[in-house]
């Protein structure tokens, strides 16, 4: 078939309807999206063993004989079973294939095949279960490096890899959007070249060359993206003018001293709030460094100005939390602060809406409920955005819009995952980044331990002792409730074992603690009951509260010693850390059990990391390397482009020969006018079609 690049996936021979859906579920449609599909990995099957030489319990590539017809067999309803003997001149391989009776049609006796699976023995057996296999003749999947894809229930690995084949011919004479000076300079591989070899590599080296080409592409178009984005600050215009206050009178309103590394980065901010130029800074801190207090300075330097400040955070429990901290802190100086959430009341809603368009609210927290319609403000100066990842570009965007002051507001963003700083000058282009890299004196340091199913019961007994000494306990399980189709990507099967929220709480209830008061909390609540089923936790009402990580974000109890993470290996460690850090925050020794009844070497070895590190930023590390930037942000990767092949952790020298050609090409042509610049300006402009106003 004569495919091009926009040629939808329907047109390929075996993909119907049903199956369409699936592919789409993994954002394939057109043949130029399963050529963007990258490998996440390859299978080496270029050599070719005899059945003697074979090894076992390895994936490997066979040549064989069928000696026979094949046996096809009904066991019961719903299982078939197809058996061959085949054979070569060291002996016999015994191969069963489980539901797949058209095997009895494709396989004739005295026909030569290449068989690749894992051959196993017993004695001098040897047998093969499902193995791909295709005629000695006529090879395509076999003698070669196979790619490996990331899928989804429904779409096998052999079905994408034969789609992507027959979509490579697109890629002939793809033009080229990287200039040719760049290319040159960076010996670089030419598109076509790259496409097809990283899909079916001829070798180690053509994939390497094609790998590195593909990489560099997308981190140059990022630094180039980033750096309109670092020029359109400049051209923001002036910033609020805030006057400096004396730091002393804001440090007497705080019950602690803070350490060395906030008034650093309250010393930056203020700096910047009095530069004249819009402040754009990243303040990345671990859980309890302390990062709320420069906030509130940074509110407080506004107020004392006529200005006003917004608090932005991800959810209600975590706004209300802001609001109470922040009135308590602030109030003593006479700054005004309000809530506004989309739960409160249309009369309450009303109210603080007024007060904020009349300038009587000096400093207002919210959700996203900040950026409807209907909320304007008299002077807005600040932005304090919480928990960057979950806030795109564009909600950012969306509040400074009401600043409606003619200058641009300052934008402080909290963040409590710590990202490698050099990722983070990347990814946050547009911001500079500050770190809270001390914790406050006095943090309970917090006792972590990876637990195998087999010690449940001893660890309901430390859930009970913790609560008979007066302690309370998290309980965080992956689900909300049973969903017997959840599947996880390349899974066939759906996983079965997790816990989910309803039905563990009401199991732990009725069976294991019936006599304590067990609280539940999940996404899917409404917000009354989720802020209910919180501040019965705060209060000590409830002793254990069963949740999702809906508790990940900020929410503050003393009192909470233990956390209890279920099926904890289906986390990433940058997530488990940050749970983690719901506890250890009075004065009780706090311990964090992460309870797994996984099998994989990997994903113990990374609990491991977890349970020997409390540094969020080594672990931050480990996250990188084991998942990647794009499930390490999850898919909002702050409204900038999601990288799909450089690893921004393993990729720091071509990421810095990135930005070293990206900025070469803008010193020579700043708007990218040329015309063999015009494809790179083409292209960045799609990449980031997220980040509102960046080529307007």
């Amino acid at each position: 078939m004569d495919a091009t690049l926009e040629t939808p996936l329907t047109d390929f021979p075996g993909v119907g309807e049903a199956r369409a859906k699936k592919l789409e579920k993994l954002g394939l449609s057109t043949a130029a999206d399963l050529l963007a599909w990258y490998p996440r990995d390859y299978e080496d099957r270029r050599k070719v063993y005899t059945v003697a030489e074979a090894p076992l319990e390895e994936r490997v590539c066979v040549a064989a004989m069928a000696a026979e017809h094949p046996r096809l067999s009904r066991i019961r309803k719903g299982l078939e079973l197809v058996q061959v003997k085949v054979v070569d001149h060291t002996g016999a391989l015994h191969l069963t294939f489980f539901n797949q009776s058209y095997i009895e049609r494709a396989i004739r006796a005295g026909e030569e095949y290449i068989f690749y699976g894992a051959v196993e023995g017993q004695g001098r057996r040897r047998t093969m279960v499902n193995p791909i296999f295709e005629r000695a003749d006529r090879q395509s999947f076999t003698g070669r490096i196979m790619p490996v894809y990331r899928l989804t229930a429904g779409i096998s690995n052999h079905l994408l890899a034969s789609l992507t084949r027959q979509a490579l011919p697109c890629a002939e004479g793809l033009p080229e959007t990287l200039p040719q000076r760049v290319r040159q300079e960076h010996q670089l591989a030419a598109a076509e070249f790259s496409l097809k070899n990283i899909h079916f590599p001829q070798d180690e080296e053509s994939l390497e060359l094609a790998r590195r080409r593909l990489a560099f592409e997308e981190l140059f178009y990022l630094a180039v993206g980033l750096s309109f984005l670092k020029d359109r600050r400049g051209q923001e215009g002036a910033g609020a003018p805030v006057p400096p206050r004396p730091k002393e009178d804001f440090l007497k309103l705080l019950p602690f001293t803070p350490t060395q590394a906030q008034s650093r980065v309250m010393d930056e901010a203020a700096a910047d709030m009095v530069s004249g130029r819009p402040m754009n800074r990243l303040v990345q801190g671990d859980v309890g460094s302390g990062k709320t207090a420069v906030a509130a300075y940074a509110g407080w330097l506004c107020a004392g100005g006529g200005f006003q400040a917004a608090l932005m955070a991800p959810t209600e429990v975590l706004a209300e939390q802001h609001y109470r901290s922040l009135s308590a802190l602030l109030a003593p100086a006479g700054v005004r602060v309000g809530l506004l959430t989309g739960s409160m009341t249309a009369a309450g809603k009303k109210k603080i809406r007024s007060a904020l368009e009349f300038g009587e609210i000096d400093f207002v927290v919210g959700t996203h409920a900040l950026i409807s319609e209907g909320v304007a403000f008299r002077r807005l100066a600040l932005i304090v955005a919480d928990e960057q990842h979950r806030f795109g570009v564009a909600q950012r965007a969306a509040l400074a819009a009401k600043s409606g002051e003619g200058t641009a507001p300052h934008v402080l963003v909290m963040s409590a995952t710590p990202i490698p700083r050099t990722l983070a000058l990347i990814i946050y282009g547009d911001l500079d980044v500050s770190v809270i890299d001390q914790l406050p004196p006095g943090r309970t340091p917090i006792a972590t331990y990876v637990v195998r199913e087999d010690k449940r019961q001893r660890m309901y007994g430390f859930v009970r002792k913790q609560v008979e000494e007066g302690r309370q306990a998290y309980i965080i399980c992956p689900a909300v409730e049973e969903n017997p189709d959840a599947a996880l990507p390349g899974e066939e099967r759906p996983a079965l074992n997790l816990k989910a929220v309803k039905t563990y709480a009401e199991k732990l209830q009725k069976e294991v603690f019936p006599d304590l008061r067990l609280g539940i909390l999940h996404g899917k609540m409404k917000p009354r009951e989720k802020e209910a089923a919180m501040s019965a936790f705060s209060s000590g009402e409830t002793q254990v509260l069963v949740a999702t990580t809906v508790v990940e974000v900020g929410v503050d109890v003393p009192n909470a010693s233990l956390i209890i993470i279920e099926n904890a290996d289906r986390f990433g460690l940058s997530q488990l850390h940050q749970l983690r850090g719901r506890v250890g925050r009075g004065q009780h020794p706090s311990h964090c059990v992460l309870i797994t009844g996984t099998r994989s070497r990997e994903a113990m070895e990374r609990l491991h990391t977890l349970a020997s590190t409390t540094d969020g930023f080594k672990i931050s590390e480990e996250d990188l390397k084991a998942r990647g930037p794009g499930d390490f942000f999850g898919n909002r990767q702050h409204g900038l482009p999601q990288m799909k092949l450089a690893d921004l952790a393993g990729d720091m020298r071509l990421l810095s020969e990135a930005q070293e050609a990206a900025r070469s090409l803008l010193e020579r042509d700043p708007q990218l006018a040329g015309p063999e610049n015009r494809p790179v300006w083409e292209r960045v402009r799609q990449l980031f079609a997220d980040t509102p106003d960046i080529f307007n």
